[in-house]
């Protein structure tokens, strides 16, 4: 593979220091539940049981807890990525691949769902472990595109001249560092029907030293148009250093769109939703999709039935302008497309 270095940079070395500064503070993510609550001054038994975090680990940013309020079992924050009992407990209609990920593999690491795009499974590293994450039993380990530099993955895509863009995903692709994505973007680059590039991301939320100068340089060089998809959840994950982050990320010429996921106890109010739009967009974001829970082994408890979802949409309608309303949307294995979750379904029949 020919390796692409954009203007400015510099490459990786021995004794290298600034550009391990967010992979320094990647590697020293709080893991232990205990120690979280620790910092948090709560009680330790609130993570019992343990298994919960064995069967899929904690991993948060210190950064991240620091916007957390201490001494709130229910802190919204805390909520998304604590382990909890309630995990364990087996729920009808929820899988292991909710959203059909599995059946839709067309080269290794490659889903190919929908017309005109394909998602790279990029790496199987977070920067944070979402409890309510749809690939928290995904097999990493068999089904990531860099198994053998990329090759097989670009194959795909070179050979199929309807795909126009490309999503990194993961994971995080994020995770990767940027000698690793900035050669694969130069790949990409050079298939002639390829428009544009996507990067599904919840980095420089959770780690905004991520948004560094290597980043940002091989990030503007890119031809391709771009879009990065954050992933935000609560007004309160987006604080100076993020807002700083998401500046940066702004002058490169990207698009940036927000997803969130629809959360009990977390974003389930018309007022928390309204407030995340606006903070959204105060800083350069714009509100793009609300999901409906994925439904995954392990998630139950995060759940908001649709009604609800429905009555929130209209109660964000009536506050925010259309520009600042995310859509509802679920995803359905084998769907052409993310479905949007309509009123009529629940609508009274006339006479009703």
């Amino acid at each position: 593979m020919i390796r692409y270095h954009p203007p400015g940079w510099q490459p990786y070395g021995f004794g290298q220091r600034m550009a391990a500064e967010w992979q320094k503070q990647l590697a020293e993510a709080v893991r232990d539940p205990a120690e979280l609550l620790r910092m948090l001054d709560l009680d330790p038994s609130l993570t019992e049981p343990a298994a919960a975090g064995r069967q899929f680990p904690l991993r948060v940013p210190r950064a991240f807890i620091a916007r957390m309020r201490k001494g709130d079992p229910g802190d919204p924050l805390l909520r998304q990525v604590l382990p909890l009992a309630a995990e364990m407990q087996a729920h009808a209609g929820y899988s292991s691949d909710p959203v059909g990920d599995l059946a839709s593999r067309a080269a290794p690491g490659v889903l190919h769902k929908y017309q005109g795009r394909v998602l790279l499974i990029t790496t199987g590293v977070c920067g944070i472990h979402c409890r309510y994450c749809f690939r928290r039993h995904f097999p990493y380990a068999q089904e990531h595109a860099r198994q053998q530099g990329w090759a097989e993955a670009l194959t795909y895509i070179r050979a199929d001249n309807s795909i126009q863009e490309v999503i990194l995903s993961g994971g995080d692709p994020l995770s990767l560092n940027d000698e690793a994505l900035a050669g694969l973007v130069a790949e990409l680059e050079r298939i002639p029907h390829l428009l544009r590039l996507r990067l599904h991301t919840r980095q420089p939320v959770v780690l905004p030293s991520r948004v560094d100068d290597r980043l940002l340089a091989w990030l503007a060089a890119c031809k391709l148009q771009k879009i990065m998809v954050l992933h935000v959840n609560h007004a309160r994950e987006l604080d100076s250093d993020v807002a700083t982050a998401l500046a940066r990320l702004h002058s490169t010429g990207a698009l940036l769109l927000n997803q969130s996921v629809l959360l009990r106890d977390v974003n389930d109010s018309v007022a928390a939703l309204a407030e995340l739009s606006q903070a959204l967009f105060a800083r350069g974001v714009l509100p793009y999709y609300l999901n409906l829970l994925d439904p995954v082994q392990g998630a139950a408890h995060f759940e908001v039935p649709e009604p609800q979802a429905l009555a929130l949409m209209q109660g964000l309608r009536a506050r925010l302008p259309g520009y600042l309303v995310p859509r509802l949307v679920r995803e359905v294995p084998g769907a052409p497309s993310k479905i949007p979750v309509s009123e009529s379904a629940f609508a009274t029949p006339a006479g009703g």
